[in-house]
């Protein structure tokens, strides 16, 4: 079981050391651009796990109106320091503070992967509720069903939790939620010398 405080705190603490281990660039940069690129102009987008906003919200935020969307304080304050004109708030994927069909477009690339399994449901859930009918939705999944920690994460003295259910179930539940799958894709992960592969869902809200 996943405590998202240990996920917060995690966060929080290794804000820095996220943002400097992270590519820029690779597979997942690529499915990004091709998600943008089918987005109508101009959208509202919603970046959910956005972290220090370097890497969604940037590319975002200077042709859209992107809201970034983080559980950790020090991530929103690097975002901020990067982004001084973006829209920032901290608060849960599984309870996000907007109303219905607030987006046009939600990317939630590695959050969903930290929450309890009961709350994976209720991400795509609201998800669901804040995008538009026809809104499109760019989230990752583990490539295989995994839960665990690691309590020196990132060579560090900080935890980390994930819990990843895998493409069946996260398909299951986005069909559950009213979304079409358009696509669906293995990825290299983002970290720096990180061999771990990813699946990310495209889909459509159909209703």
């Amino acid at each position: 079981m996943v405590d998202k405080d240990i996920v917060r705190r995690g966060y929080e603490a290794l804000a820095d050391v996220y943002a400097s281990e992270r590519s820029d660039g690779g597979e997942e940069a690529r499915l990004l651009e091709r998600f943008i690129a089918g987005l109508e102009t101009p959208a509202r987008v919603l970046d959910a796990g956005c972290g220090h906003g370097a890497y969604v919200t940037r590319r975002l935020h200077r042709s859209e109106q992107v809201l970034g969307l983080d559980i950790a304080w020090n991530q929103l304050i690097l975002a901020r320091e990067n982004l001084h004109s973006a829209s920032l708030v901290q608060a849960d994927i599984a309870n996000i503070p907007a109303k219905d069909d607030t987006f046009d477009g939600i990317v939630a690339m590695h959050s969903l992967i930290h929450l309890p399994d009961s709350q994976h449901q209720s991400a795509i859930a609201e998800f669901a509720r804040v995008l538009r009918p026809g809104g499109r939705l760019l989230v990752s999944e583990g490539s295989s069903a995994w839960s665990g920690s690691n309590p020196t994460w990132l060579d560090s003295e900080t935890e980390m939790q994930w819990n990843m259910l895998g493409p069946d179930v996260t398909r299951g539940q986005l069909c559950e939620e009213q979304f079409s799958i358009i696509g669906e894709f293995g990825v290299a992960g983002s970290l720096d010398d990180n061999e771990e592969r990813w699946c990310f869902f495209l889909a459509e809200l159909t209703s």
